[in-house]
């Protein structure tokens, strides 16, 4: 057997070419002599697998496996490593990811000195009047935890308009030169679902909420055709990296789909994505009229799904609650979408057969939105259902009142959750909303144990979007650093097993995909995410130091470590 090495030394590639005669299988792949985990209860864990033709044709053992190596058969000796069903974010922003990589990134900052820092820094190499655009900030990590304002920006950058998102996208700071040039000042009336936050003088502090975020966004001259599809890419191969499979990808335009649709012909985007359009609007009707699309680019790309949003984020005060905010007794937050909208929008969803992903944050919006599926089930009896189980999806959770718990499993909702915004929420949630109300936060482990479907994802950008991250928060509910408080509720960690469903098998059922995908199961796609350490047995912090070895998607390699 010919041996060729690799720039990767712990995986040797072995081309078996001739020794050992003619095989009874022979495939295009073949991994062994490592450990695998399944995430199938029937056989938890094997030695080897087997591919042909981008499906898994054989799992069992080392010496089992020999009979599918023949010559041509790429044969990855793991050697003692440790492979996964593909990982799968089930929220996530694709496009956001990629101009993440394009514009200033203000993630991983931990004052607001060095946060102004990183604004003059790049307002410096910016031409006069040159929009300077960033993303990535949150307050709460400085000390104190207050928003910036469009005076310390002007500071900063006086000869650029400037505005800045903070990391879960529902509220940007611009400075002074931003707000004249999009005319806004204290008596500016925001748009509905939005707000402008002002000074005890009744002046704009810089800070706009939801909606109100348009009010300066708009000015933002566009990107071009080629940025556009940069960014895209940009994405594929960061997931790539980091060991993701498919991304489910919250909100998208057809305009963007079309752009999807291009790079993967070209081969220029590696990994899956679960593709929803943004409603409601005409995007949205248009999917309705068409109905579930058929896989597309030997099952690369799906489109079934519109995303909504009922409210908006904690972090920004934004997130709809039952009772006001314990650090701001003057609001209970926004509800950003028109009810009365959504309301035809779901029922003519459900007879279309298409899925709803609907954001939701807040108690308040949360109920809003049980009430509104559970009404758009009852006007739509399953007669007249194009499909027997809609799975529609709550994304986010994060905040559900305990009377509203069960009713996820009555209705058959799916939980599409990302145990990251726990570990950093956490720090503040208690002050924003008070002890007493942390009580059915970020429960995944309530869900599971209700029989409930919790898939898990990163919402990247508005996380870093690593899954070992994620896998982290999921099992320790801890800081990165090791630390929790009061109102953490470790008794929501969930196993390691369970959380390698979390981003596998579960993700696949909420893209109705799990006769397909979401275990190393013979007959499903030959999605591997293939790591350097046993996260199924290791201690909890060395969780995040371990790395993606390899990404193999559709029995392809399409990421491999140097």
């Amino acid at each position: 057997m010919l041996r060729r090495t690799t720039a990767l030394p712990a995986l040797l590639i072995l081309a078996a070419a001739c020794a050992g005669g003619a095989q009874s299988a022979p495939t295009d792949l073949v991994l062994r002599n490592g450990t695998i985990y399944t995430a199938d209860d029937s056989m938890p864990t094997a030695s080897a697998v087997a591919v042909q033709d981008g499906k898994i044709v054989f799992v069992g053992s080392d010496d089992d496996v020999d009979a599918y190596i023949g010559e041509g058969t790429r044969v990855v000796d793991l050697a003692g490593r440790f492979a996964y069903p593909g990982f799968v974010d089930a929220h996530a922003h694709f496009s956001g990811i990629g101009q993440r990589e394009q514009t200033l990134s203000l993630q991983g900052i931990n004052s607001k000195s060095e946060f102004l820092d990183k604004v003059a820094a790049a307002a410096a190499k910016a031409q006069p009047g040159e929009w300077v655009v960033g993303r990535g900030w949150i307050e709460t990590f400085w000390d104190p935890p207050v928003f910036p304002t469009r005076f310390e920006l002007d500071r900063v950058a006086p000869n650029n308009p400037v505005i800045l998102t903070r990391a879960d996208g529902h509220a940007s700071v611009a400075n002074s030169a931003a707000l004249a040039l999009a005319g806004i000042t204290g008596t500016t009336t925001a748009p509905p679902g939005g707000a402008i936050n002002l000074d005890v003088d009744g002046q704009p502090t810089g800070m706009l909420i939801d909606r109100a975020q348009g009010l300066v966004g708009q000015l933002i001259p566009a990107a071009d055709e080629t940025s556009m599809e940069r960014a895209l890419e940009l994405a594929s191969e960061r997931s790539a990296r980091l060991g993701w499979t498919q991304i489910q990808d919250a909100h998208g335009s057809w305009p963007e789909i079309a752009r999807m649709r291009k790079l993967y012909n070209e081969g220029r985007i590696k990994v899956r994505i679960y593709k929803t359009v943004t409603g409601p609007g005409a995007g949205a009707d248009s999917l309705i009229a068409m109905g579930p699309i058929a896989p597309e680019f030997n099952d690369m790309l799906t489109i079934r799904a519109i995303k909504v949003v009922f409210d908006g984020a904690l972090g920004s005060r934004g997130a709809a609650l039952l009772e006001p905010y314990s650090d701001d007794p003057h609001t209970t937050g926004l509800i950003v979408s028109d009810t009365v909208e959504l309301k035809g929008l779901f029922e003519r969803a459900l007879r279309a057969g298409i899925q709803i992903e609907a954001h939701a944050i807040g108690d308040r919006a949360n109920r809003v939105l049980l009430d509104m599926f559970e009404v758009a089930m009852q006007n739509v009896p399953a007669s007249e259902r194009a499909v027997a189980e809609p799975r529609w999806r709550n994304e986010h959770a994060q905040i559900v009142h305990p009377d509203d718990l069960a009713r996820f499993k009555e209705l058959e909702i799916i939980a599409s959750m990302q145990p990251s915004h726990a570990i950093g929420d956490l720090f503040f949630i208690p002050a924003r909303i008070g002890l007493e109300r942390t009580k059915g936060t970020y429960a995944w482990k309530t869900f599971l144990d209700m029989g409930v479907v919790v898939a898990g994802g990163s919402d990247a950008p508005v996380e870093l979007g690593e899954p070992m991250i994620e896998f982290y928060a999921a099992v320790a509910r801890k800081s990165l650093d090791g630390k929790d408080g009061p109102g953490w509720h470790p008794e929501e960690k969930v196993s390691r097993a369970e959380a390698l469903k979390l981003f596998t098998w579960y993700p696949a059922y909420a893209a109705f995909e799990e006769d397909r995908a979401g275990s190393i199961t013979v007959g499903k796609r030959a999605d591997f995410t293939i790591l350097d350490r046993d996260i199924m047995t290791i201690p909890e912090p060395e969780i995040l130091q371990t790395k993606n070895v390899m990404t193999v998607v559709g029995g392809a390699v399409v990421f491999e470590a140097p």
